[in-house]
């Protein structure tokens, strides 16, 4: 599932094609029926919190996207390539298009229906001047392992699975620790590295949250197998201990963490 940062960069690169122009849309396999609506309007601008995108074509015509485990963009400059999969939307101008394949929604929001989204969310770490206060008395409050609540979209909004267990690790946290028992410095710090790490990522395709002093080849380009401390590393030994990682199901996604670096 793309994290906040890659719809942040979506968001970014949609804008810089359309935003302030009347744009095309259609919906060739017919996954979006109300493509019509908004065919030959002008798009104002894009917004991205969390993991939603909303494509303002003035009040009560927002396009929201969420994309979902599966879904994803693809970017060009006309002509159009073939089509091909299960290509549910297009905005396109006589240059540029975007195609969108699977998501889990694309549907028309009114305003209303976008701002109760909004505040059903956490705060978002990539939007500048975001006050992560609830989000801390959220936490403070709660008995739900920390790894869990970081995943919760209405604790912090964009965090993923990724993020989740490296900003952990970094913090030296044990994924399954409860919430509540995590001091608010420590909960300071998570996020700063967030928006760090996230807007880190927002600019490389790349998630690379390792430390240089911290990999086996301290200089050249970073390894693919050196990108990351724990997640996915689980069986292989931690970068800085040489623990093996571990790994268990944490509702309902996989959490990996050292079981030396991190304690409970």
């Amino acid at each position: 599932m793309p994290e906040g940062n890659e719809i942040h960069r979506f968001a970014q690169q949609h804008a810089a094609a359309f935003a302030g122009k009347r744009v095309h849309v259609d919906s060739p396999n017919g996954g979006f029926p109300d493509a019509e609506i908004l065919d030959g309007r002008k798009l104002l601008r894009v917004d991205a919190v969390g993991k939603h995108l909303g494509y303002n074509f003035g009040r009560d015509l927002i396009l929201h996207v969420h994309l979902g485990m599966y879904g994803d963009f693809h970017q060009g400059e006309m002509p159009f390539p073939s089509v091909k999969g299960a290509l549910r939307l297009r905005i396109y101008t006589r240059t540029d298009w975007i195609e969108l394949r699977g998501g889990t929604d694309t549907s028309i929001f009114t305003q209303a229906k976008w701002e109760s989204l909004l505040r059903r969310l956490g705060p978002d770490p990539l939007i500048p001047g975001t006050d992560p206060k609830l989000a801390f008395e959220k936490i403070a409050k709660r008995n739900t392992p920390i790894g869990a609540l970081l995943m919760d979209q209405s604790v912090i909004a964009g965090i993923g699975n990724i993020y989740r267990a490296e900003l952990l690790y970094r913090a030296r946290i044990h994924p399954l620790r409860p919430g509540k028992d995590v001091d608010q410095a420590a909960l300071k710090s998570i996020w700063n590295d967030a928006k760090k790490l996230m807007g880190a990522g927002v600019k490389d395709t790349r998630y690379v949250t390792t430390l240089a002093k911290n990999r086996p080849h301290k200089s050249g380009p970073v390894r693919e197998d050196e990108e990351r401390y724990v997640y996915r590393r689980h069986g292989k030994p931690c970068f800085v201990c040489g623990t093996k990682i571990e790994r268990a199901d944490l509702a309902g996604r996989t959490a990996y963490w050292c079981p030396t670096c991190q304690k409970k």
